[in-house]
């Protein structure tokens, strides 16, 4: 069964409260769904059209795990806690078996 992904590239933060709110809300959540921080934070190199931004990838043992976890009580309410402090790019996608 193919693994699940997080990917999110912020463009812009607003509102890093609304940022720091959203992280301790977060990582507990996607911990509890059994997602796993691969990277975060770090440098980035963006090439053709890409931008250099903050970039955050979580890994989930199965895509529909990823699905649910974007769906859980507890992430819904790190996403409140966020709500207009980011414009960022969020996807998740399945990986190949």
């Amino acid at each position: 069964m193919a693994k699940g992904y997080w990917v999110s590239a912020y463009r812009s933060v607003s509102d890093p409260e609304k940022l720091t709110a959203y992280n301790k809300l977060a990582g507990p959540a996607v911990e509890a769904e059994g997602g796993r921080m691969l990277a975060g934070g770090g440098r980035v190199v963006a090439h053709d059209t890409g931008v250099a931004e903050l970039t955050v990838l979580i890994e989930f043992d199965t895509f529909e795990q990823a699905v649910s976890a974007h769906e859980s009580a507890a992430y819904q309410e790190a996403l409140a806690a966020l709500s207009d402090g980011v414009e960022r790019d969020f996807r998740i996608i399945e990986g190949v078996d």
